[in-house]
């Protein structure tokens, strides 16, 4: 997540600056999150850890209080002022039903799923591209690669 200085300076940016023009503009960094599992101690880590499980670009698995085992991606999150009045919405993998988990019910959540977007940066972009234009190659195109 964005720290707060982050926010702050992405903001100051915009104010002096159109958004097209700048060509770098301060940002999140993103974490390695993949294979991840957090602590749920406290509610401030569980909010946390919720958070980034819907950020996340990859599927998660959600161990719940009473046993079960949910694999899926987390397409929505509600935070309400406790976590009981707090929620995530889940696709379960394989699955087209959705479903509305509160937080309390969660035991233990784990980063299980590749992201697929880790190494897709408009800089690992460019690096490719560059590496190809070194080597001699023409008419470089660089592809996306096919979702599993």
């Amino acid at each position: 997540m964005a720290t707060l200085e982050q926010e702050r300076l992405k903001i100051e940016q915009l104010r002096e600056h159109n958004a097209d023009e700048l060509e770098h503009i301060a940002g999140r960094e993103r974490e390695n999150l993949e294979g991840w599992i957090p602590a749920l101690a406290t509610e401030e880590e569980t909010r946390d850890a919720l958070e980034k499980a819907f950020d996340y670009r990859g599927d998660v698995t959600l161990t719940l209080k009473d046993g079960r085992v949910i694999n899926g991606y987390i397409f929505d999150r509600r935070t309400g002022k406790t976590l009981s009045d707090s929620a995530v919405r889940v696709i379960p993998a394989n699955e087209r039903t959705k479903l509305t988990v509160a937080y309390t019910e969660i035991a233990a959540v784990a980063f299980t799923g590749r992201d697929t977007a880790a190494g897709k940066s408009f800089e690992a972009w460019v690096k490719k591209y560059m590496e190809k234009k070194a080597a001699g190659e023409k008419n470089i195109s660089i592809q996306p690669e096919a979702l599993d």
